[in-house]
């Protein structure tokens, strides 16, 4: 067996572990904790609640743990299976040119591939969120969304892939370098244009109303600085009873969105709060620091997979005899994640530091008592466990456990005198 195709089974058989040892974890230590409202949250939390959450966490939970033993089947059987070197000596049998072919490939994994992983969607969308009250997607909507999502990965994935393709096979040995570059126009060309392009495209968006809140949420953006292209209010009601709030777009095309069933949940006061820990991480440049991080890592991965596609070893390795550019690029993303798994823990730190960034942000603006408040609710409402694992969350959490991120909040005010 090829020493490269023995590290491979090796990572991915210890991060397969790792990710079942991690989850088990989860699932016991929410299940130790479900009789009792964690003493931070007493008072703010119902048993009854708190109870939903930690059965709603171990509903999804076995989800997860078919998922990540699916994962590794599938991947096996795309690879060493043979499943990728069949699907590209089929096309290849055409004569049809490089680039055609390796179209086809991508084309023909990714159709059969999102086939396999469609149980597992269904079950997630109609069964699990359904049971628990969330579920608000018809079979039509989830039809028409999964038929959108296709079309649009086409029509903006192709042309994309195509360029990529093309340079690899005519740019020389620093094609990687051009491919970072039209990578990146790409990225940034998307940002800009999800807003008003891309997102209506699923959602409604509806300028807030004239009020009291519109008001306060005007007067906030103006004492942060924050100028955008407006307030927006997302029918995200129409699929999910889940709230959540967030800002996109960068320059002028910037957008504040708040789903229609946070203000259901929220008060004034408390959307306040939520907006101005939004506007933290604009005020701290989170977007533009991960975009930079972005930059880097994927200049760092194409110059990677420059170097691999040279290597007959890399394409032994994993189950292809005959080596392509299409291949190459299909395999590197398959495998990447197996060998960055374990850098996991360095991703969740610093987006747990943003988000601490952007909770301080918000207790100088709003108040700690009003972001407390509606974290909390926000908890409640969607059903997050108040009790994760922490060496789970230190993998897979991006924002802090719900009592760290609690206390956090509670301290800073204290320390700016604000009310907790």
């Amino acid at each position: 067996m090829p020493l490269f195709t023995q590290l491979f089974l090796t990572l991915l058989v210890l991060g397969t572990l790792l990710q079942l040892w991690l989850l088990n974890r989860h699932l016991s230590h929410v299940a130790g904790h479900r009789d009792a409202v964690p003493e931070a949250f007493t008072g703010k939390v119902e048993l009854e609640a708190h109870q939903k959450a930690a059965d709603y966490t171990q509903a999804k939970g076995r989800l997860a743990r078919i998922e990540i033993i699916l994962g590794l089947l599938l991947l096996l059987l795309w690879t060493l299976g043979g499943g990728i070197e069949y699907l590209d000596s089929y096309w290849r049998t055409y004569a049809w040119n490089g680039l055609t072919t390796g179209l086809l490939l991508f084309f023909s994994f990714f159709l059969i591939n999102s086939l396999l992983e469609l149980p597992m969607s269904l079950v997630q969308t109609f069964r699990i969120e359904s049971a628990f009250g969330f579920n608000r997607t018809t079979p039509q909507q989830y039809v028409k969304d999964r038929l959108l999502g296709a079309v649009l990965g086409i029509a903006l994935g192709g042309p994309l892939l195509w360029v990529i393709l093309w340079l690899m096979e005519r740019a020389g040995d620093t094609w990687w370098l051009a491919a970072w570059a039209v990578w990146m126009a790409f990225t940034l060309t998307l940002t800009w244009a999800y807003p008003r392009l891309i997102a209506p495209l699923f959602n409604r968006f509806s300028p807030l109303d004239e009020g009291e809140m519109r008001q306060r949420i005007q007067a906030l953006l103006s004492r942060c600085g924050f100028k955008s292209e407006g307030i927006f209010v997302m029918d995200g009601s129409k699929r999910s009873s889940h709230g959540n709030a967030y800002f996109t777009g960068f320059g002028k095309n910037k957008r504040i969105v708040f789903f229609d069933t946070l203000l259901k949940t929220l008060s004034v006061d408390e959307m306040e709060a939520v907006l101005a820990h939004e506007l933290g991480h604009f005020s701290h440049r989170h977007i533009l620091k991960q975009m930079a991080l972005m930059s880097v890592l994927s200049l760092g991965g194409l110059a990677l997979l420059g170097w691999l596609s040279k290597q007959d070893w890399f394409y032994n390795g994993l189950g292809i005899s005959q080596p392509s550019d299409a291949t190459a690029l299909l395999l590197f993303m398959l495998v990447l994640p197996v060998f960055t798994l374990f850098l996991s823990p360095l991703g969740s730190f610093l987006s747990r530091r943003y988000e601490f960034q952007a909770d301080d942000y918000a207790v100088t603006q709003a108040g700690g008592e009003f972001l407390t408040q509606a974290l909390v609710k926000l908890y409640r409402d969607n059903a997050s466990t108040l009790t994760p694992d922490p060496l789970y969350s230190l993998f897979h959490d991006s924002h802090p456990p719900a009592s760290v991120r609690i206390a956090h909040i509670t301290q800073q005010a204290e320390a700016k005198g604000a009310p907790v």
